[in-house]
């Protein structure tokens, strides 16, 4: 063998060796990451990499000294929140309490403004006094905007309580529940509702009850709901939707500080009983909200109202002087009958049937006269009250005019 030959030899060994170190080096590393891997348990993916949930792992083992599974969940329900009690009070969520109630508040005009009131019957409506004034009838406006009369039949001045009966009666009409201010708590949550201003119909506010008060002999819910004038006569309610007190004053020069008379007065005056305020203690320096800030229109109505009575006051002063005269004229001048009877005597002379006898000759000129003034008096009282009634004076305030001045009979 040459030298040649031998180095080659020499040199292949050397890396068949190489290859062989190289050969064990990777399989020794191999057995230990397999080895690693297996103290691990694997996790199976249950889930597509698009899915936004997580995998589901595999399940622990529990530690040696864990508690039992029912153990653990019973210490898991001692930490939950209490359950609401069954057939507990939960009071409805206030958007749903107000679209409840609203249908039931109305908007009152009278003569004298606009205030506040609700149903409590289909035909019958709570406000205050001072709200429908000395009016026998008013108007009132649901919330959809339609109207109707009612008028006043029952009023309890001591407690500014009125009720009024509606002509026109919807079947359906929205009535509110009356609750009491005996179980009022000083910090509940009320809800005022009413027409603030005498046109912002429906204003929803809420507050809590400041405190009860003796005033005048009536009980009153003080309160820091947004109170306004033209909210007289609305309903305070509590959070179950129940009256627990008319909207009744405010105290003068100090805003958020309202009252309400206590719904338990109303009781009395809905039952046709006169209930008279017991011996008070407290305070009477709470003043009545007027029924609203007049509008416009309002202003011009009771303008117009005034210049309406006016007129009619002078045309009566007219008619006294003709009643006189025709108290000589007929022992005089007139033969015969004068059938049925009349606020004023010479109203006769528009009823065919009333004069049932003759003038005599000498007193035809004066009986002229008589009827030449007394169609001129029913002239004027129609021209007056055609004004009156373009002027939007209310039907009734127009009739109520009419006869307190003994001459409503001149226009029908």
């Amino acid at each position: 063998m040459t030298e040649r030959q031998t180095s080659a030899g020499s040199i292949a060994v050397q890396i068949a060796t190489l290859l062989a170190v190289t050969l064990v080096a990777i399989a020794g590393t191999v057995w230990w990451m397999n080895s690693r891997q297996a103290a691990r348990p694997l996790v199976p993916l249950t889930t597509s990499p698009l899915s936004t949930s997580a995998p589901t792992p595999a399940p622990a083992r529990a530690p040696p000294d864990a508690k039992p599974a029912g153990s653990a969940r019973k210490d898991l329900s001692a930490k939950a929140p209490e359950a609401v009690p069954a057939g507990a009070d939960v009071p409805p969520a206030l958007e749903d309490l107000i679209t409840r109630v609203m249908p039931a508040v109305i908007t009152n005009q009278t003569s004298a403004g606009r205030g506040s009131g609700f149903f409590v019957a289909p035909d019958t409506v709570i406000t205050n006094v001072h709200v429908v004034g000395t009016d026998s009838t008013v108007t009132i406006r649901r919330p959809n905007g339609t109207t109707t009369m009612a008028r006043v039949q029952a009023t309890s001045p001591a407690y500014d309580i009125a009720v009024l009966k509606v002509f026109s009666v919807v079947s359906n009409q929205t009535v509110l529940e009356l609750g009491t201010a005996a179980s009022v708590r000083l910090g509940e949550e009320v809800i005022a509702i009413g027409t603030p201003l005498g046109f912002l119909q429906n204003t929803v506010s809420r507050g809590i009850v400041s405190g009860l008060r003796d005033v005048g002999g009536a009980t009153l819910v003080q309160t820091d709901a947004a109170i306004n004038p033209g909210n007289s006569g609305g309903p305070l309610l509590n959070r179950s939707g129940a009256v627990i007190g008319i909207i009744k004053s405010g105290y003068v020069g100090n805003n958020g500080l309202s009252f309400a008379v206590a719904i338990d007065h109303a009781r009395a005056v809905l039952a046709g009983r006169a209930d008279a305020p017991r011996a008070s203690t407290g305070s009477t320096e709470y003043q009545a909200l007027s029924p609203a800030v007049t509008s416009p229109a309002d202003q011009s109505r009771i303008d117009a109202t005034r210049a309406y009575e006016d007129a009619i006051g002078q045309l009566s002063r007219r008619a006294d002087e003709l009643d006189e005269q025709w108290k000589s004229f007929v022992p005089q001048c007139y033969q015969g009958r004068i059938v049925g009877a009349f606020d004023r005597p010479w109203f006769a002379l528009w009823d065919t049937r009333a004069m049932q006898g003759v003038v005599a000759s000498s007193c035809v000129p004066y009986f002229d006269e008589l009827r030449r003034r007394a169609t001129d008096i029913q002239r004027a009282v129609g021209a007056a009250d055609e004004a009156a009634r373009k002027a939007d004076i209310y039907p009734g305030t127009r009739r109520d005019v009419l006869r307190k001045y003994r001459l409503d009979y001149l226009i029908k």
